[in-house]
């Protein structure tokens, strides 16, 4: 679906499963999300993107590193639903994750870069959120490095996770869809 200089960005396919799940069950990788995942959680998770592909015609894709044909992680624009009753409900958002041996190589900005015009045009919206934790000091700098700026007025305790977890305090980035 989407080409860049090392990676191909497409929508899931079955035979991707597997390297779905040991990417997120990967407790290096966990720790970021809240907690690796069991396998029965990754498989939700799994249908999860692909149902709401198909529903919505957008959602997290596939990153294959062209080289070798191998996936490595996702990467995608959605939003965020309001049965979430999360403080950035209604807005869009791009995120990514990849599996822990394709870390700091580049391929997060390389695909966030791909993704973050692909979302302007797909959902024709006039801008494009990111968040993480306030310790995810990496994620925080690709969002600087694909032209985001920091929204601390838009800052928030992520709501679904525990009082005591230091993950809880996000930071906001956004970026604004480019005039014509």
């Amino acid at each position: 679906m989407i080409e860049t200089e090392r990676l191909l960005l497409r929508p899931w396919r079955d035979g991707d499963r597997d390297a779905f799940v040991a990417i997120v069950c990967d407790p290096e990788v966990g720790a970021w999300l809240g907690g690796a995942r069991s396998r029965s959680q990754a498989d939700g998770d799994f249908d999860r993107m692909r149902t709401f592909w198909s529903e919505h015609g957008y959602g997290q894709l596939a990153v294959v590193r062209l080289a070798d044909a191998g996936l490595v992680g996702r990467v995608g624009v959605r939003r965020q639903p309001p049965e979430w009753q999360h403080p950035m409900m209604g807005e869009v958002e791009i995120g990514w994750m990849l599996a822990r041996d394709a870390w700091g190589h580049g391929y997060a900005t390389e695909a966030a870069t791909a993704v973050l015009s692909w979302g302007f045009e797909k959902l024709n919206t006039p801008t494009i959120y990111s968040w993480t934790s306030t310790s995810n000091h990496r994620s925080a700098a690709i969002m600087r490095r694909i032209g985001m700026t920091r929204a601390p007025d838009r800052d928030f305790v992520h709501p679904s996770l525990a009082e005591d977890d230091p993950l809880r305090p996000h930071v906001v980035y956004v970026t604004k869809r480019s005039p014509q």
